[in-house]
């Protein structure tokens, strides 16, 4: 990591045991083909379908330093942008003529390029991560520099008004649909200045590939998991289906303590009665979320049932592969 200004700017690289499927490299390269085109990629999808990793992936095989910004409601223009941020002193003594001393003194605003500006400026590859919970009025600076590579600049910005956007700037957003909670509507003209990518979840080679390397279980116990949360989510018991997050949730757990993921064993059911059921997206009311219990009960007994080919007795705190962060 590096800092321009006051910036932080990094260097990505690929998490160790990174899983790249032909489902992923698929989506990998429909993203490299359209910023190659010059157009900024947008990945749209729930929370967990993989949007911000699949995002900085695309940044590091572009190949030059991320600017990652995360959206907040709180932000204004010149959160992007940058601002008035302190003063600079000045200070002037003139001894020539050493029997006089003259002092001149003048203070003066400080203005300070804030992570959009930097990136502009530099050429930098912009992730603009969850950028639709940012207020559409703060994102309009985006307009000019997608379409016409300029930026409009205040004019307490050192006396210029435009920054001419460098021809390296590369932009990748990501964000979740408009019916979540905390998310703004975008503006149609900037989704008109970029490629939409919507994501909903992997294929099922890609979970099981997903699940196993983040976590270490065995294979037999990551298609266990896959298999119940794949199952749980055709359901449709709720709005917002599981994702393969909930699955390496699931997963880590039972690797730190050592437990198989099989039916009976209470640990594994409470676990995923804790990730599934108990998700802030499923419905209100004692009865739905007993229904919701019930159903993950049920396919437990369906898609995890012990078999002698698969089950292997772990003592508790045995760690079953390593752990990736």
């Amino acid at each position: 990591m590096t800092r321009t200004d006051t910036t932080a700017v990094l260097a990505a690289r690929p998490r160790p045991g990174f899983v790249e499927t032909p489902f992923v490299r698929s989506l990998t390269e429909r993203a490299l083909g359209y910023v190659a085109a010059g157009y900024p990629v947008h990945f749209r999808g729930p929370s967990g379908s993989g949007k911000t990793t699949l995002a900085m992936h695309v940044a590091h095989l572009i190949g030059r330093p991320i600017m990652l910004i995360c959206g907040d409601d709180e932000f204004g223009t010149s959160d992007l942008v940058g601002g008035q941020f302190g003063y600079r002193k000045r200070k002037v003594i003139d001894n020539f003529v050493h029997s006089v001393l003259k002092t001149e003194e003048d203070v003066a605003q400080r203005w300070v390029d804030n992570r959009l500006t930097v990136a502009c400026r530099e050429g930098l590859v912009l992730v603009y991560d969850e950028f639709t919970r940012s207020r559409p009025e703060a994102n309009n600076v985006l307009l000019s520099i997608l379409e016409e590579k300029v930026m409009v600049m205040p004019a307490s910005r050192n006396g210029t008004s435009y920054l001419k956007v460098h021809p390296d700037f590369t932009a990748i957003f990501t964000s979740n649909p408009e019916d979540y909670a905390g998310v703004h509507k975008t503006q149609d003209a900037l989704g008109d200045r970029m490629v939409t990518i919507d994501l909903d979840c992997f294929d099922r080679d890609s979970e099981l590939a997903i699940t196993q390397s983040r976590s270490g279980v065995p294979a037999e116990d990551a298609e266990r998991i896959v298999n119940l949360v794949r199952a749980f989510r055709e359901m449709g018991v709720s709005e917002f289906g599981p994702t393969v997050r909930s699955c390496i949730i699931i997963a880590k757990v039972l690797a730190l303590q050592g437990v198989r993921a099989v039916s009976g064993d209470p640990v594994f059911e409470q676990t995923c009665l804790d990730v599934l059921a108990g998700e802030p997206s499923r419905p209100a009311g004692s009865a739905k979320r007993g229904r919701c219990r019930d159903v993950v009960l049920d396919l437990i007994q369906q898609h995890c049932a012990a078999d002698s080919a698969a089950v292997i007795n772990l003592p508790r705190g045995h760690h079953a592969g390593a752990i990736a962060s």
